[in-house]
């Protein structure tokens, strides 16, 4: 064979075996370049949908995958585990507020409250993921005699917190308190339905009722008013009539007024002069006192007249009643 034709087949070969490593490298998820960390995590609930190969995210990012699933049961305290170890290999590490950590060395990262959940991927596929994400608040409940790897703290996701709080809910109690109610309420809509009919006639009943009852009122109300209109145009014309009388009597009520002043008056000059005619000693002095005693009542008859007839003017038409 010549030496090209060795040198050609040397070269062929070469290629495969490269391209061979370089296939194992790219789809063999071989993290040559970038340093890993291989921990536990381990689970005391169902890890339905998780499977091998499932992601491992910080915070939405993928930082690692799922290696291997098993079983550990502990005798003394009759429980069962389920450790799953997780292959992180992360670009860019967690950093913390200060300087970097050694991507080889995640006891810096537990230290700093480093914590894993299970959640769901898709619900869709139901496929699951273990997400990684710092909560110091959360215990750290470890397990040294199930796994000697390092191990990362789990903690309740959303999804187990809300199932816990849901089996903690009195369901049976609020079953109960639901069915008296749906109960309540048939027996509301029962008499409802019984009873409504009826009440529904009787408010229609009353309603016909009323309507009569208000165009009776409307009736009464219109009549009412007509009435009133022509009592009101009575007493403006008994005003009108009592108005015109006073104006024709009011120089006569002045007249006999001005009258009656002139004659007290002059009554009051007689009996000065029968005062200065007549002495203490006179025979005619009882006679005269008589007369005065009866010409001051009818003079004060006079004017108690005079003065009812100044307040109300229909004396002089009526006359007093007896």
């Amino acid at each position: 064979m010549k030496a090209s034709t060795q040198a050609w087949v040397g070269a062929f070969v070469l290629g495969g075996i490269a391209l061979a490593l370089g296939a194992i490298i790219l789809f063999g998820n071989l993290n040559l370049f970038n340093p890993s960390i291989k921990a536990a995590v381990v689970f005391q609930d169902s890890i339905a949908g998780l499977a091998v190969g499932a992601p491992v995210t910080f915070r939405g990012v993928r930082v690692g995958a799922v290696e291997t699933i098993g079983i550990e049961f502990d005798p003394k305290t009759q429980t069962a585990y389920i450790p799953v170890t997780v292959r992180l290999t992360p670009s860019q590490p967690p950093r913390g507020k200060r300087g970097e950590y050694d991507p080889g060395d995640i006891s810096e990262l537990l230290k700093r409250g480093l914590r894993a959940e299970l959640n769901l991927q898709s619900f869709v596929t139901g496929q699951s993921q273990i997400d990684l994400d710092f909560d110091p608040s959360s215990p750290a409940i470890l397990h040294p005699d199930i796994t000697s790897l390092p191990e990362i703290p789990v903690r309740q996701s959303t999804l187990q917190r809300a199932r816990q709080q849901l089996s903690e809910l009195p369901l049976r109690e609020l079953s109960e308190n639901t069915v008296a109610t749906l109960n309540s309420l048939r027996s509301l809509t029962e008499r409802l339905n019984r009873d409504l009919p009826p009440l529904v006639e009787s408010l229609k009943a009353t309603t016909d009722r009323t309507g009569q009852t208000a165009e009776a009122t409307n009736q009464a109300i219109r009549d009412l008013q007509g009435k009133l209109a022509t009592t009101l145009d009575a007493i403006g014309r008994v005003a009108d009539t009592g108005t015109q009388q006073l104006q024709q009597r009011g120089g006569d009520l002045h007249l006999l007024l001005a009258n009656s002043d002139r004659t007290m008056t002059q009554m009051r000059e007689l009996v000065a002069q029968l005062k200065t005619m007549t002495s203490d000693r006179s025979a005619s002095r009882a006679n005269i006192e008589s007369i005065l005693r009866d010409l001051a009542a009818a003079a004060a008859s006079l004017r108690g007249f005079a003065s009812d007839v100044e307040h109300d003017p229909q004396l002089l038409l009526t006359g007093r009643k007896p």
